[in-house]
């Protein structure tokens, strides 16, 4: 057994209210040069929707990610040897138009312009080619369904669902993903790039880019299923969100975290076995990724697990981390948070509590458990998105979001409900009830930010390494 630490973080969708608070800082701090200005390592989009850059979900298109064949991995995009055949030739890399192309106006035309009998106007132009230009797509250019009646059918979370009902005004559906790097387990960026300049970090599993050893060619971009990382058309260099490694070192929460209006983030420690990485990525059935994940993951509180952790050089500050952790309780112990797209195989860590939707009536007419399928957003869906098509899981969830939302109801209302038989039935008691709701609901900074501090020693301090740090 191989113990590892992992920074992870989990997102509340059923708390997401899409103001974008998140992307803003990100945007203004980490890509505010030139050539980053289509970057953005935070974005929240829209769903059902194709998201940005488009169609980032297809992989039959983009070729993103692992597949498995006999127990056996390769990248979806090919062997080793096929990639380095064809190193001057990348053709699954998303084209700039389908993020889009940065452009600016000529502010000077408008403050020494003649005066004008008609209100001025300016035309877009290209940041690249100073050329006119149509805006035609953005990072949240589906926002609130805007244009979702067009593009609704390329959204690949509809496989076993007939889109058009759920495009209907009477039946149409939405909540907001925000996403950002998932800083995967089993990154396909890091194995796609040719010259390793893509690396995973061994004390808090980040997945950065060293802007030295990279030398553009963007394999890393067309080979990461979730398009977050980027090429920077200026410098010829790859970036990516380094969840604000600068932040978390001091033990301070991401921007995006930090910032989030709604409090839906969540950020932790998790500890989990290395040596079990490759065995969960290549099962051969897609649906049980996400239980071969979970399986990887290791009880913090055991003492068995934390002595061989500290026999394996894990700092004491990252145990006490990885037994207060939120994400370790809303992942592994309460079934709450699922990742985003385990068919990919990237086994990512950052996860997703799913959205309930409107319950209220739902519950209350039916009860917390069998009112869960008649909800708004189809179960079907969100287990395309969540758990590679597998509805199970995605049900759990919700039928104990909905029995802690029913139990605390009556509990803080006085109503004389026996809620007990509702809660074990989706394996729940009171204790463990009333300490999701504050999780979810009441948690202070401290409690959804557990985020250890790294003491480094001389022989690993910044200033006899610099040059070397990876960069975003």
């Amino acid at each position: 057994m191989k113990i590892k630490s992992q920074l992870a973080m989990v997102l509340n969708l059923d708390k997401c209210i899409g103001c974008h608070t998140c992307s803003i800082p990100c945007k203004n701090v980490w890509t505010n040069r030139k050539g980053t200005e289509y970057m953005w390592f935070n974005n929240v989009e829209t769903k059902p929707g194709i998201g940005y850059p488009r169609k980032w979900e297809n992989q039959e298109i983009h070729k993103g990610g692992w597949e498995a064949e006999a127990g056996r991995l390769s990248l979806k995009a090919g062997k080793k040897a096929q990639r380095l055949a064809r190193i001057f030739h990348n053709p699954n890399l998303p084209m700039i138009d389908e993020y889009y192309e940065p452009w600016t106006y000529d502010y000077e035309k408008l403050v020494s312009g003649p005066r004008k009998k008609h209100q001025p106007s300016l035309r877009p132009r290209s940041l690249l080619n100073n050329a006119s230009m149509e805006i035609n797509w953005g990072p949240n250019w589906e926002d609130d369904l805007a244009g979702v009646s067009d593009t609704g059918a390329h959204d690949v979370n509809f496989r076993s669902l007939e889109h058009a009902i759920y495009l209907q005004f009477k039946k149409v559906f939405f909540f907001y993903l925000p996403r950002l790097c998932e800083h995967c387990l089993n990154p396909a960026c890091v194995a796609s790039c040719p010259s390793g300049a893509l690396y995973k970090r061994n004390e808090d599993g980040i997945v950065l880019v060293d802007q030295e050893r990279c030398r553009g060619w963007r394999f890393c971009v067309s080979g990461c299923p979730y398009k977050k990382t980027y090429f920077n058309w200026n410098t010829g260099r790859a970036e990516k969100c380094l969840f604000c490694y600068p932040r978390t070192e001091a033990g301070i929460p991401t921007l995006c975290a930090h910032t989030c209006v709604g409090r839906i983030r969540y950020i932790g420690v998790i500890l989990y076995d290395g040596d079990r990485i490759r065995e969960a990525a290549a099962v051969q059935d897609t649906k049980a990724v996400y239980p071969e994940h979970l399986d990887m993951m290791l009880d913090p509180h055991d003492p068995r697990i934390a002595g061989e952790a500290q026999r394996q050089g894990i700092p004491e500050t990252y145990l006490d981390a990885a037994r207060r952790s939120p994400v370790y309780r809303l992942i592994k112990e309460w079934r709450l948070a699922l990742p985003l797209h385990p068919e990919f195989r990237t086994l990512p860590m950052v996860w997703y509590v799913p959205p309930l939707s409107p319950v209220a009536g739902v519950v209350e007419e039916k009860g917390p458990e069998a009112g869960i399928d008649s909800l708004r957003i189809p179960i079907t869906y969100l287990a395309n998105l969540l758990t590679a098509g597998d509805e199970e899981p995605v049900r759990l969830a919700l039928k104990r979001l909905a029995a802690m939302r029913a139990f605390m109801r009556s509990t803080r209302m006085g109503l004389s409900v026996d809620n007990s038989a509702a809660l074990e039935a989706v394996g729940l008691d009171a204790g463990a009830t009333e300490a999701m709701y504050r999780l979810l609901a009441l948690a202070y900074y401290n409690e959804r930010f557990v985020v250890p501090t790294v003491s480094r020693t001389d022989e690993m301090s910044l200033y006899a390494h610099q040059g070397s740090c990876g960069f975003p």
